[in-house]
């Protein structure tokens, strides 16, 4: 098995450091190789995304990354910015399908800001749609018209993107709860018109499976107020963006949240959830737990080793209730570690 590891910027060597000492310590057949990507890589290359990056992360059967971009970067040409480092990798190895569970551990149930009764056992998995929309869409651009700056992007989707994603959404249902509500604006966007009609279609093949569609500023809300009805949402890029986000913090921290971005052969990019942090980036103090939960994503999926991703997930929860805690999810009564402090109790659990 080898794996791409790209620690990027800010946070994200500190914690993708210690991913990689648990990925060592299960003993598995795994070779680990660095690159660049992000800041890191314009500061060293002046590209974002370098050809060495592309050529490990082409060969490589995973990519575990850390987190990309800072303040640092913001007033550089838009194609030199650490985003587009990552849509470009997402593009380049047909990353098309986001997984993002957001996941109440019983022992956090007091990190979120909503009433325990709302959250407790909350349980579900957003399924986003990566390589299309209007991140993607052309025209783009910024010119002038009669006198003023114009900016314009274009929401496109074809009938078979929809239709590879909503069958990521009902093939993961079929293995969780058996529920899929598709999240468009169809009462104004011709494109996602398409994408309820396409989601009907797809429901069909999949009779087991409950379908439902909400609008999406309606998902949005619906996420605040009752957001154990929903067991798999699935959506568009830009609409999966802002509510992958919105449902990470009903968990109370958005750092104990992994993500994974497959293709169509379960080849994936793994990442914690979270930005680069950059107010805390160097002091040790950065949860790692959701880039070691994205590691047992990697294991579980694209090395469908469900033992090995058990192990992993079964040591973080254990730690949990040992009462380790990094600053975003403490409390007091709790053990405050920092990020090096956080992997040891991860690999003693283990």
């Amino acid at each position: 098995m080898k794996i791409c590891v790209l620690p990027g910027d800010g946070i994200g060597p500190e914690i993708t450091a210690e991913a990689v000492r648990v990925l060592k310590a299960l003993d598995l057949r795994i070779e680990m190789e660095e690159a660049l990507l992000g800041g890191c890589a314009v500061d060293a290359t002046g590209n974002p995304y370098p050809e060495a990056t592309q050529n490990l992360a082409r060969a490589s059967d995973a990519v575990l990354l850390g987190a990309v971009g800072g303040p640092q970067w913001d007033n550089l040409p838009r194609e030199q910015r650490p985003e587009r480092g990552l849509l470009g990798i997402r593009k380049d190895l047909g990353l098309f399908a986001n997984l993002r569970p957001a996941i109440l551990y019983p022992e956090l149930a007091n990190a979120s800001t909503l009433k325990p009764e709302v959250v407790a056992g909350l349980d579900i998995l957003i399924v986003r749609e990566l390589t299309g929309d209007i991140y993607f869409g052309q025209p783009r651009g910024i010119e002038v018209r009669n006198g003023e700056r114009v900016g314009f992007n274009t929401m496109i989707y074809s009938e078979s993107e929809i239709r590879r994603i909503l069958r990521v959404a009902f093939e993961a249902a079929m293995k969780r709860n058996k529920k899929v509500c598709s999240v468009d604006k169809m009462n104004v966007l011709e494109c996602t018109q398409l994408w309820r009609d396409v989601a009907i279609e797809v429901g069909k093949e999949y009779p087991e499976v409950e379908l439902s569609h909400l609008l999406v500023d309606n998902a949005a809300m619906q996420l605040v107020r009752a957001p154990k009805q929903f067991d798999v949402m699935v959506t568009g890029n830009m609409f999966g963006d802002i509510l992958s986000d919105e449902a990470s913090m009903l968990t109370g921290s958005i750092g104990m949240l992994p993500s994974a971005s497959l293709d169509a052969n379960n080849k994936g990019m793994y990442e914690p959830s979270h930005g680069s942090a950059p107010d805390i980036a160097g002091q040790g103090v950065a949860n790692p737990l959701a880039t070691i939960l994205s590691a047992a994503m990697m294991l579980r999926y694209t090395f469908a080793d469900e033992a090995a991703a058990q192990r992993v997930e079964g040591a973080v929860k254990k730690v949990l209730a040992q009462g380790f805690r990094t600053g975003d999810i403490y409390e007091p009564g709790t053990k405050r570690v920092g990020t090096r402090e956080m992997g040891d109790a991860v690999l003693a659990a283990l």
